[in-house]
């Protein structure tokens, strides 16, 4: 365990991630990232980007592999719905003597260390949490404590950057936020030559044969815009490759079995696939209720009030009605100065 103080109070600092990857192809967005974090003169301050991809494409490992780059330690804080500002930070643990330690965050040993921090999977943590970090993520680049009483500054070698899943499954995150992680690095589905590339890497002893059956299926799924991933066309050869040491079945059983298991049964049809996947996204359409309702153009809440829409224009006359109600029965005897 490493410890530093700060301001009289010992800390117990995180230790770096020490995996070793290779970012293959598309060196374009590592090259974007890397600039990102480049100090070009006294004053200047690096960039914290926010990369942004289906999930399977990568963000991390391009992550992983600029802090390679740079030779700085490289630490991983794992976002969930559940992080609060405090594990983002500072957080009081038990020693073994028995005693209260100060356990500094990921993100705050990088600080402390000079190391390279991403934020995985930021968009799913809540705004609350985001907003200890806003002090770090623009030229104050400090952070505050409040359960260890510090204030706490980044090292000059400190880098960040943000990795988004595009999903729904996420938040929103506050403009105040947004502003402050630029620019958005987008990372793309590969071509074919380096998803070949990436599964022989990641599978240096699949077959050839297989892999290039697993290239076909992952590029046919990107040209319809489905959502399937290097990482599931991975999976599914690690998969098949297990089955064969302990099953005398046919390489094709064992790849519908693969895609059945890891994409699922509708993932052996990618067209009808993608038929299903237009149709839901047709019938999903928004369901607005007044109680729903929020506006924050004046403009288009005037327009909706003199026109509503049909949906809504009996909705209108229920709570006009029933306003209507309310002043009809109203009575100075209802008036109570106190309450006021």
């Amino acid at each position: 365990m490493k410890y530093t103080t700060i301001e009289g109070i010992r800390l117990r600092l995180s230790p770096p991630d020490t995996t070793k990857v290779h970012w293959v192809g598309q060196n374009e967005v590592l090259e974007q990232l890397l600039a990102c974090w480049l100090v070009l003169g006294e004053g200047d301050l690096p960039l914290c980007p926010r990369l942004v991809g289906k999930p399977g494409t990568g963000k991390t490992t391009l992550a992983m592999a600029a802090a390679q780059k740079l030779n700085l330690p490289l630490y991983i804080y794992q976002c969930t719905m559940d992080t609060r500002p405090e594990d983002l930070i500072i957080s009081p643990v038990l020693s073994e003597g028995g005693k209260i330690e100060y356990q500094a965050s990921a993100v705050v040993s990088a600080m402390i260390e000079g190391g390279v921090c991403i934020l995985d999977e930021g968009n799913r943590m809540s705004e609350k949490s985001w907003a200890s970090l806003a002090p770090l993520l623009d030229h104050r680049r400090y952070v505050e404590s409040i359960i260890a009483g510090i204030r706490i500054p980044a090292h000059p070698h400190f880098r960040c950057c943000v990795t988004m899943n595009d999903d729904a499954s996420t938040y929103e995150l506050p403009d105040y936020i947004l502003s402050r992680v630029q620019p958005l690095i987008e990372i793309e589905f590969p071509p074919r030559e380096e998803e070949l590339e990436i599964l022989q890497y990641c599978i240096p002893f699949a077959p050839e044969t297989l892999l290039q059956k697993t290239v076909d299926f992952l590029q046919q799924a990107h040209q319809l815009h489905l959502d399937i991933s290097p990482r599931d066309g991975v999976q599914m050869l690690r998969y098949i490759l297990k089955r064969q040491k302990q099953s005398s079945a046919s390489v094709d059983t064992l790849w519908e079995e693969a895609v059945k298991k890891i994409v699922g049964p509708e993932g052996l049809n990618l067209k009808e696939l993608q038929k299903k996947k237009r149709t839901h996204l047709q019938n999903e359409t928004p369901t607005q209720d007044l109680d729903e309702l929020f506006l924050t153009n004046l403009d288009q809440l005037s327009s909706w009030i003199s026109d509503p829409p049909p949906h809504l224009k009996k909705k209108f006359e229920e709570l006009l009605q029933s306003e209507e109600d309310k002043d009809s029965t109203w009575d100075e005897d209802d008036w109570d100065e106190d309450e006021y």
